[in-house]
């Protein structure tokens, strides 16, 4: 049986709840475009690329756009996001968040990071545990969006650790099937129901603890 080695973790509603701040600056751009989404429509750019995202956004409304006109907009939208950032603090860590990195660290279990996000490294600047992370793999480093798990393939070669050795943490579908796709024991964050290819669900790291992950690891089928 395969042991514990490290953990990855999702950012956007793993570690920080920053998917609200994406999902406005999505909604003031499709307003600009007159589309209209709604708060229903956040679920789709759950885990995905921001050009995955505009591409869903733009089928919304039937508008097909040239690529330098698509550039143009994701940089909108992304000098947008980083506005509504500039305050994030480490007291805006979801609950359990630091408590489960620091055991991660203190007990010699390596931490990657996983995420499509482009501004993966600035929030974990600016929630100042960066130190944490023995590996980012973002979406500057990624040429394929989850549910394809490179994200989370490259994280384990960077540590040098095999997939079936490390735990994923995930709050999208398109993350866990990426998870799964990859060889990788998958723990969800949200509805069970929402989650039925993952192999553990929580509603929060605050519900999570290391002799509490190794047990459930342990007893994998």
């Amino acid at each position: 049986m395969a042991e514990l080695k490290a953990c990855i973790f999702d950012m956007d509603g793993v570690i920080v709840n920053s998917a609200d701040f994406h999902f406005h600056a999505w909604k003031k751009l499709a307003a600009e475009l007159r589309i209209d989404i709604d708060d229903d429509f956040e679920i789709q750019l759950k885990g995905i690329s921001r050009v995955d995202s505009l591409e869903k956004i733009l089928a919304q409304g039937n508008l097909v756009l040239d690529n330098d006109t698509k550039l143009s907009l994701m940089r909108n939208k992304n000098e947008e996001y980083l506005e509504s950032i500039t305050g994030l603090k480490q007291e805006d860590l979801l609950p359990g968040v630091l408590d489960f990195l620091k055991e991660c660290q203190t007990n010699g279990v390596k931490i990657a990071l996983g995420s499509s996000s482009k501004n993966a490294e600035i929030i974990l600047e600016k929630t100042d545990i960066k130190s944490y992370f023995d590996e980012v793999v973002d979406g500057n480093k990624v040429k394929f969006s989850k549910p394809d798990p490179e994200v989370f393939l490259k994280g384990a070669a960077g540590m040098n650790i095999a997939p079936s050795e490390i735990v994923v943490f995930e709050d999208a579908v398109s993350g866990v099937q990426a998870a799964k796709a990859g060889g990788f024991y998958c723990v969800a964050i949200g509805n069970p129901q929402e989650f039925q290819q993952a192999d553990y669900v929580i509603d929060g790291l605050h519900h999570m603890n290391l002799d509490k992950l190794k047990a459930i690891f342990n007893h994998q089928k």
